[in-house]
């Protein structure tokens, strides 16, 4: 995939992780939202010349990502975004976790893809 089709799949995994999550397929939900920010990712390391093969990789992109735009919150957005990971196949987040969390996933989309926002700018 070319940075353009993951930019346009981590937006389209956001809109699927709402309906998923409105369907009550918290699941489902929880997976859309990894893979929201995980395409949200590949597309700003892909645009800077960085290729990522496993989940380590992301991981460490996201910690050197936040350093370089003095960010903290890319790596909240990050660890929210592998908690539902765990979450698609364990099950284990209460009601307030997954309304948190969800928030912290679509603020890390949005702050690497700042398109993607609604009205709100980011500071």
């Amino acid at each position: 995939m070319n940075v353009e089709e993951h930019k346009a799949t981590a937006r389209e995994f956001l809109a699927a992780s709402d309906r998923e999550f409105e369907a009550g397929d918290v699941l489902q939900g929880s997976e859309k939202l990894w893979g929201a920010a995980t395409h949200a990712l590949m597309a700003v390391m892909q645009s800077n010349g960085q290729a990522m093969k496993s989940h380590r990789e992301m991981q460490n992109a996201a910690r050197r990502l936040a350093i370089e735009r003095n960010d903290v919150l890319i790596v909240a957005g990050f660890d929210a975004a592998e908690k539902f990971h765990i979450n698609f196949y364990h099950g284990y987040m209460d009601d307030w976790q997954i309304e948190d969390g969800r928030e912290d996933v679509r603020e890390f989309v949005e702050r690497l893809l700042p398109e993607t926002s609604s009205e709100r700018v980011r500071t």
